[in-house]
């Protein structure tokens, strides 16, 4: 039912190299410029970044239409969109990894910029992964349904809590134990020298911190997105585009993360939702014997349609009812630290 109705996309390998050198381009482009350029962007620079990769996503979503077809080009925009808002989620993580290695605040983008590079490459790998396991067990939906919904539960509840700090985890503790490290920044290194010995400044561990906490939300997204399109190449542009962008959400979204109050339970649904669709794809194409004797089990897919439409009504109320509960009740506001690393209610 699935399989026969959807198209699917049959490239050659040199879109798959063209998409991937037009990307590393544009990311090494913004390395070189903010490395000779450290500082902290203005709203015009960041918010005109922006519209830029948001237009070039767009423009690309509408591309697809009308080359391969409404389908695709909806599973492209709903996988788009779900990449983007729990994109958003990072952000809370990013500005409490950047309070507590207390980043100057010139040097936050260079550090978020190469962050974000770590982050699309482990996604990469992550998104060829999951490809492969699609492409050989079907019966992955099962597990990828499961784990979001468990996500879904977990994420929910957690939203109700208040933690305001970063929690280095077991891979980060064990970097900082390898290499000895100097306490001071200094500019855009990664390694510099002291008496002759080679030492890691604090930017080192900001970057790797960044690029390893992505991976963790990435074990939620990739799931997630294969949820709407089983197209490997949808879901890398998707990812491309919503990390591309992430940079510049930190320092426009700044202040206003702080009111998204509702995010945590919105995204939740978010999950959930696509979870449940992953279940009943499962269920369509079932192909173990212990489930209905191995046939398939007669349940709707829900079309992309629905999932597009779903998407949309779900972040919209979540960012109306934010805003909306944060205007009537301001203490409501969730006690993050700002970019400079300073509590909010201490400005």
């Amino acid at each position: 039912m699935l399989p026969a109705a959807t198209p699917s996309l049959d490239l050659p390998s040199w879109v798959w190299w063209a998409t991937i050198g037009v990307a590393v381009a544009v990311l090494a482009f913004d390395v070189v410029w903010i490395a000779r350029n450290p500082h902290r962007p203005s709203n015009r620079e960041t918010g005109l970044a922006l519209g830029v990769y948001v237009g070039a996503a767009i423009l690309f979503g509408l591309g697809m239409w009308a080359f391969a077809g409404g389908q695709l080009a909806g599973e492209y925009f709903a996988g788009w969109l779900t990449e983007y808002s729990l994109s958003v989620d990072n952000l809370f993580i990013f500005l409490l990894i950047m309070a507590k290695f207390a980043v100057p605040e010139k040097l936050q983008q260079f550090a978020l910029m190469v962050g974000i590079i770590i982050a699309i490459v482990l996604r990469g790998i992550f998104i060829w992964l999951g490809a492969t396991a699609i492409n050989n067990f079907s019966w992955v939906f099962y597990i990828f349904g499961a784990f979001l919904i468990y996500t879904a539960v977990k994420l929910a509840r957690e939203g109700e809590s208040d933690d305001d700090e970063y929690e280095e985890n077991r891979f980060m503790k064990a970097v900082e134990a390898r290499f000895p490290a100097t306490k001071d920044y200094v500019g855009t290194k990664l390694f510099t020298k002291e008496n002759g010995k080679r030492l890691a400044t604090p930017l080192f561990f900001v970057i790797v911190a960044l690029g390893t906490t992505d991976l963790l939300f990435a074990l939620d997204s990739i799931p997630a997105i294969y949820g709407l399109t089983r197209e490997p190449y949808i879901v890398l542009v998707a990812n491309l585009f919503a990390l591309m962008g992430l940079r510049q959400l930190y320092f426009l979204l700044g202040g206003l993360l702080q009111k998204l109050v509702y995010l945590s339970i919105g995204l939740a649904v978010l999950l959930a939702f696509i979870g449940v669709k992953l279940l009943l794809h499962a269920l369509h194409e079932n192909e173990l014997p212990f489930i209905n004797g191995g046939d398939k089990v007669p349940v709707p897919d829900i079309p992309i349609v629905v999932s597009l439409g779903a998407i949309v009504v779900i972040l919209g109320v979540t960012t109306l009812a934010s805003l909306w509960k944060t205007k009537r009740d301001p203490e409501a506001a969730k006690n993050l630290p700002d970019i400079t690393g300073h509590d909010h209610h201490d400005s």
